[in-house]
């Protein structure tokens, strides 16, 4: 049976924006009736009409041009907008009757804040540095950075000269960098001079030196202090040029607005594998903006005056989504550093003190706070927030129902995913809805989602694998270095001809809601039954002697050997007597198939710096193969462990 968690009262639900785009459209709505899948339905039939009218119904500042989609032969040649001229920082910072503001937490204390007009300042000003370096359209400017106001500053100037933005977060080491930079040829790159995270300070300023060095960008270095635009750093050292000195004193308050194509490059992310080098996935101008206009307005109900806080580093598409946010109006708060430090209940605080309306982080971070015994609920007051949200890994029933015990029993809990690939979402919330135990709300409005078996054949109630069967606006311009979009289509359309194909294992619901089950690449089979990772995950870290866990399938002969790495608490061994309850918990929770073979004490679980843990690595590593992108993972040693292991035979169920 399903259990549905929370729905909207009605005045609620009818004063959304979402309801208020369906008496605009004229779909989905009735007198006393607001119907989320009749909307989606005209969505994906009638895109033109869609997308027509909520460029409008947004008042995007630009050309809008007659023609919404010019479709291609495939769905990788489809443009939507073709003839439209538009620029994402004008759309920021110029759109009229909203105020906002970007509040800014650090480790130690520190709160930082600048009002739109002290930002529009900052942005007129720094554009003024990166002209007088030749920066104009279609150029890369890249930073390796925290997630500050100085960086959205940043980020903005780029953006408003129809620049291309790239960035990492400053935990990434030299190589790391490099491997992603290198391949961008950058005109600028913008540093901070270190970082706070567990209590402690990281200087970075060697490691931007070098790879400046490397990047042949000599003087074009440009130190943010990481306290602030006026802290005081001294241009030189270390070969870096302060932000204040490269503003030179700058009077200019009127930022540039050079506006470009729809379809036009600018931003790009890399791909978090840890297989070869980082892919360059570039992504519109356009789409980014109405796509995450989309997914604030009517998937999270983001109006003006809304607080937005979201954990996320400057190397996760979250960021980028992040920044988005004001262009519907809202002030963002951004927090640096370890979520958890000094305590686990530090970011609910934070939400507290600002009047937060919507919080976001990884499911990792939701796990980790009911590992610790968080409850703001209990400890703060969080009568502002209205919508939570959760996404990088599937989101456990479990912890569906700790945030509505110990966070706020009556928000919209959204479940999102999409990722790096898309600069968006495929599923997540419906301020309308339902929120369902263990469910993504919904399809994503736009996004023609379905879930296909091995053959191709769409299926409801069972899993497989999720699919996007027509084009939307964020799909990538394609990678960079691919002039032939060889590598582009062999990424999401090779699996399906002419369908792009996500990579997750999910499921459909009756209620038209989806369940994750994990990577399909990294989806077990033993005995020949398909089993995501996710299934195994949810018994075992809902035990509280595990902190993490991590399976992989072992190849063992023509089959395929489940195994389970489980890092535990410090006071916890791995017994023979655990191992049976380990195994006796999965079995119970889930089925005889999916009871491991082997059960590992690990030190820890390698994960990428986003989070996310990564299974096919250790696969890989156990396997004998080799790893590359070891510096996408946040805690690479980890691997090591994997690299040394005994045999592992099977031990039996």
């Amino acid at each position: 049976m399903t259990a549905e968690l929370w729905r909207p009262s009605f005045e609620r639900a009818h004063g959304t924006l979402l309801a208020r785009f369906m008496h605009y459209t004229g779909v989905g709505v009735g007198s006393d009736r607001l119907d989320y899948d009749e909307l989606w339905e005209h969505s994906i039939g009638e895109p033109e009409s869609f997308w027509g009218n909520f460029w409008d119904f947004c008042g995007v500042i630009g050309r809008r041009g007659e023609t919404v989609l010019e479709r291609g032969k495939t769905i990788a040649d489809a443009r939507f907008f073709p003839d439209a001229r538009l620029n994402y920082a004008e759309n920021i910072l110029t759109k009229p009757d909203t105020e906002f503001r970007l509040i800014f937490y650090g480790e130690t204390g520190q709160r930082r804040e600048l009002n739109r007009n002290q930002l529009f300042r900052l942005v007129a000003q720094i554009q003024d540095g990166l002209r007088r370096d030749g920066v104009s359209v279609g150029d890369r400017v890249v930073g390796v950075v925290p997630n500050t106001p100085e960086t959205a500053a940043i980020l903005l100037a780029v953006a408003g000269l129809g620049a291309v933005w790239s960035s990492c977060s400053p935990d990434f080491g030299k190589a790391g960098i490099l491997d992603r930079f290198k391949q961008l040829n950058p005109k600028v790159m913008f540093c901070s001079d270190g970082y706070f995270y567990g209590g402690k300070w990281f200087d970075t300023i060697e490691t931007a030196v070098e790879v400046a060095s490397e990047l042949d960008l000599g003087p074009r270095l440009v130190v943010c202090p990481y306290e602030g635009a006026d802290a005081d750093f001294e241009s030189g050292s270390g070969g870096g040029l302060s932000l204040s000195d490269y503003m030179c004193g700058s009077k200019n308050f009127e930022p540039f607005f050079e506006r470009v194509g729809f379809c036009d490059p600018g931003f790009i992310l890399f791909s978090s594998g840890t297989t070869g080098l980082p892919k360059c996935i570039v992504h519109s101008v356009g789409g980014t903006l109405l796509q995450h206009l989309k997914e604030h307005r009517l998937q999270c109900d983001i109006k003006p005056g809304d607080r937005v806080m979201f954990f996320t580093t400057c190397g996760w598409m979250m960021w980028n989504w992040l920044m988005s946010a004001m262009a519907s109006g809202a002030s963002l708060v951004l927090f640096d550093g370890s979520p958890l430090y000094p305590g686990s209940d530090r970011l609910a605080r934070i939400a507290e003190a600002e009047r937060v309306t919507h919080f976001g982080a990884s499911a990792k971070y939701f796990d980790a706070c009911a590992k610790a015994g968080a409850t703001p609920a209990a400890s703060c007051d969080l009568e502002s927030l209205r919508t939570v949200l959760s996404t990088g890994s599937p989101l456990s029933p479990e912890a569906f129902d700790y945030v509505y015990s110990d966070w706020k029993d009556d928000i919209c809990l959204s479940s999102i995913a999409g990722g790096t690939d898309i600069i968006g979402c495929f599923v997540g919330g419906s301020p309308v809805s339902p929120v369902i135990r263990g469910q993504c709300q919904k399809r994503h409005l736009g996004m023609n989602v379905k879930v296909f078996d091995e053959w191709g054949t769409e299926i409801v109630g069972r899993p497989g694998e999720l699919v996007c069967v027509s084009p939307h606006p964020s799909m990538p311009v394609g990678f960079l270095n691919d002039p032939d979009g060889k590598r582009y289509r062999e990424a999401y359309f090779s699996r399906f001809p002419d369908v792009w194909h996500h990579g997750d294992w999910v499921e459909l619901t009756a209620e038209g809601g989806l369940v994750f089950y994990g990577r399909s690449d990294a989806t077990l089979n033993p005995g020949g039954v398909r089993i995501g990772t996710a299934e195994i995950y949810r018994p075992v870290e809902g035990m509280d002697e595990i902190v993490e866990a991590l399976v992989v399938g072992r190849s063992k002969g023509a089959d395929t050997q489940i195994v389970l790495f489980v890092r535990l608490r410090p006071d916890v061994e791995l017994t023979a007597l655990l191992k049976d309850v380990i195994r006796r918990e999965i079995r119970r929770q889930a089925s005889p198939r999916h009871v491991p073979s082997e059960i590992i004490a690990v030190p820890d679980i390698p994960r990428t710096k986003s989070g996310k843990i990564v299974e096919l690595a250790v696969r890989d590593v156990i396997e004998g193969n080799s790893v590359r992108n070891t510096e996408a993972l946040a805690n690479p040693e980890a691997l090591e462990f994997f690299r040394n292991l005994p045999d592992m035979a099977a031990s039996g169920t």
